[in-house]
């Protein structure tokens, strides 16, 4: 099927949607969601069963760059790298950049869904590996041309500048930096607003929420490198065992948080992968950590980042390693916090509540996840908010929350959002929030 075709066609229609609990009296703002769902939902199953990993975004980018040219947007591709952005100018006004991410995981889907992904592609080590959208990106992105959609069939009810941003390779914390340097900020209107969407499980799907302040945590990348001396198994003696070494780093570096940090600041010390040896009988030479370390201040990660390197030398002392471990920081996948401005939450929380109803938002807290969104408002000096957006079956919601259990959520295989209600949520939610933003005119 041609989406873009689909999609104008569908945006002939004007039809009122019903959304969450204001469904009766929808505002006027979402008219047309009705008659554009079900080509929405065409390019989301596409999107879904043809993922693509991050920085190999080609095929993804250009799905959604020919239906927003056909809306009238004025669409660049490949800012940095296979980013795109689109334009719709509207006479005087605000300027609002809404963005979305494009990238996959390398995950293998178990979901069982008639549309999952069976995906396979050499990543950029030249492993095969499995690829799907564990994360919920084709709801972002399909969320975010559905707003693009309405919102460019309604021009009459606002005036200003929307920024249509879509980011490659925002798994790997690379794409939102590369795009600034590309001159995002420079080569197209800067934003004096900037607006996302992340999908949770913390919330079914039918229900947002506008978080105030850190909405997403500070993260790094730290890989440990334990030199040992190898040897046979049977002569431990003649060795220097890095997985005797490694095993008390992984259990040490739990006391930083349990005893260093302030119990106010939340942190997360995780050891991802423990790698070492080819067989059973021989003492590896090396063993290799890979950690992710996360926060929301600053000055704490820069403490659980001197504290690992501190640790990690102590215990390879202690263990008689012949010298110390290296620890590198990788600078590559890296994030800063994302902050959501507090007055531009509250605003958004009330033209949500008056939109969709007040049962529909309601408050989730934080998330120790991470990700690249909040490198665009630091960027343009603006103040910036990322949406939640629920994304589980109700029925599937309430009866994890009685088990004390939550539904399988993202980075997992079994991540399977309930999508009509998702998409529709999300459409309406970025399309009130931009409206609300604009200045909507009276209704």
């Amino acid at each position: 099927m041609n989406i873009s075709r689909s999609l104008s066609l569908a945006l002939a229609a004007s039809l009122v949607v019903g959304v969450g609990a204001a469904s009766a009296a929808a505002p006027a703002a979402l008219a047309g969601l009705d008659a554009a769902y079900p080509a929405l939902d065409v390019l989301y199953r596409d999107l879904h069963q043809h993922p693509e990993l991050s920085n190999h975004e080609a095929q993804t980018a250009a799905k959604l760059a020919a239906p927003l040219r056909a809306l009238g947007y004025d669409v660049t591709e490949g800012v940095g790298g296979f980013g795109l952005v689109a334009v719709l100018k509207n006479g005087p006004g605000p300027v609002v950049m809404l963005r979305t991410d494009l990238d996959a995981l390398p995950v293998r889907e178990q979901t069982g869904l008639p549309y999952a992904s069976t995906v396979t592609t050499k990543d950029d080590r030249g492993d095969t590996v499995p690829v799907m959208h564990a994360c919920g990106h084709d709801i972002h992105m399909v969320s975010w041309l559905g707003a693009a959609t309405l919102l460019a069939q309604s021009k009459s009810r606002w005036k200003g500048t929307l920024v249509f941003v879509g980011q490659p390779a925002e798994e790997i914390g690379q794409g939102a930096a590369r795009m600034v340097q590309d001159g995002l900020l420079t080569r197209f209107p800067k934003p004096d607003y900037v607006l996302g969407i992340h999908d949770t499980n913390l919330l079914p799907a039918g229900q947002v929420d506008a978080i105030a302040g850190p909405a997403s945590a500070a993260s790094n990348s730290v890989d440990i490198v334990i030199h040992g001396k190898g040897g046979h198994g049977a002569l431990p003696h003649l060795a220097i065992d890095p997985v005797l070494i490694g095993a008390r780093i992984v259990v040490t570096l739990q006391s930083i948080i349990a005893r260093e940090i302030n119990p106010l600041n939340p942190a997360v010390i995780t050891v991802g992968t423990f790698n070492a040896g080819t067989k059973r009988n021989v003492i590896a030479e090396d063993a290799l950590l890979q950690l992710t370390v996360r926060s929301y201040k600053p000055e704490v990660q820069q403490q659980l980042l001197a504290a690992i390197a501190r640790i990690a030398k102590a215990e390879a002392a202690a263990g008689g390693a012949l010298r110390e471990p290296t620890v590198t920081v990788d600078p590559h996948e890296a994030a800063e916090v994302v902050y959501n401005d507090p007055a531009m939450a509250a605003r958004l929380k009330v033209a949500l509540r008056r939109g969709l109803g007040d049962a529909a938002v309601q408050a989730i807290e934080p998330t120790m996840a991470s990700e690249d969104f909040g490198v665009f408002g630091r960027a343009a000096g603006a103040p910036s908010l990322q949406l939640r957006v629920g994304s589980i079956e109700p029925d599937v919601f309430d009866k994890a929350r009685a088990a004390g259990q939550l539904a399988p959520g993202v980075h997992t295989p079994f991540f399977a959002p309930d999508r009509e209600r998702t998409l529709r949520a999300g459409v309406a939610a970025l399309t009130l929030s931009t409206l609300e933003l604009l200045g909507e005119r009276s209704r």
